[in-house]
């Protein structure tokens, strides 16, 4: 399990977001989407959302209490958590627990359960939630925290509230993905060196793919604002203005495809990206 940390000290920069859960917690929607943020930020506001619901002290949590100490410790009998940052989400843990769902909870609170790095939802996952939103039972929330609502099944979005983070402002690429990216330019020059990345069996998953697609991404905004300063950015200013509205374009359309539920091929996907701006 990925550690967790004390969600009240993790959002002292995301007072907003927290301002938000803590005027919901009169009437708490059945269903809230959290996005934005880091992932650790979105964990920790959907475990300050399970405090805010079950904590006796007002009109915040005491962070003290034997309930507010279950919910960081994951130990609450009133709280599921389900860690996408593990893997996949998948049918049969979510089926498992549908009959919970349609039990009041434990306590004199609310029954708060928390799909951590929701995208990691199977389609049938997704749709076996979907389900239980369709049926609605007193006293059960749920929290879907992702990077963004996009990511997530449309049905599922449609049935929450959105709470969004401050986006945290990276713009600069890991040592891993600034070599993809690099790799990508370098291909977009010479048509040579791509292909050599991808093809191997497992090289490229959904994840990382779309870490490329972002870091492209932001690699193009920096040139955008005259910033060539990195190799991708200085690359990228070799195009003139209908190019670069060419690969916002590509990129853009890339990360819907890699952001649908309908299973893709996440190397053809980045193949596509190259070769469409050879």
């Amino acid at each position: 399990m990925s550690g967790i940390v004390d969600p009240i000290q993790a959002l002292a920069g995301q007072q907003e977001a927290v301002r938000r859960l803590d005027a919901l917690a009169c009437d708490p929607p059945q269903s809230i989407v959290v996005e934005g943020g880091t992932a650790d930020e979105r964990v920790a506001l959907a475990l300050y959302w399970a405090m805010r619901l079950n904590c006796k002290a007002v009109p915040t949590p005491c962070g003290v209490c034997s309930a507010c100490r279950q919910i960081v410790d994951l130990a609450f009998s009133d709280l599921l958590f389900f860690d996408g940052r593990e893997g996949l989400i998948k049918v049969d843990s979510v089926r498992e627990t549908r009959p919970v769902w349609g039990q009041p909870p434990n306590g004199d609170g609310y029954r708060v359960t928390i799909f951590a790095e929701a995208q990691q939802f199977m389609t049938e996952s997704a749709n076996a939630l979907l389900k239980s939103l369709e049926e609605p039972r007193p006293g059960n929330v749920f929290v879907l925290a992702a990077p963004q609502r996009e990511r997530l099944l449309e049905t599922l979005v449609s049935r929450s509230w959105v709470v969004t983070m401050a986006w945290p402002d990276i713009r600069t690429n890991t040592p891993e993905i600034a070599e993809w990216t690099a790799a990508l330019a370098g291909f977009w020059r010479s048509g040579r060196g791509w292909f050599e990345r991808t093809s191997p069996k497992g090289a490229v998953d959904k994840a990382l793919a779309l870490q490329v697609v972002l870091g492209m991404q932001r690699e193009l905004r920096e040139c955008l604002k005259g910033e060539t300063s990195s190799p991708v950015a200085g690359a990228l200013a070799s195009f003139d203005l209908a190019g670069l509205r060419r690969v916002d374009l590509v990129l853009c359309q890339a990360q819907e495809a890699l952001n649908t539920q309908v299973p893709v091929n996440p190397a053809l996907v980045l193949d596509w990206v190259a070769t469409r701006m050879v």
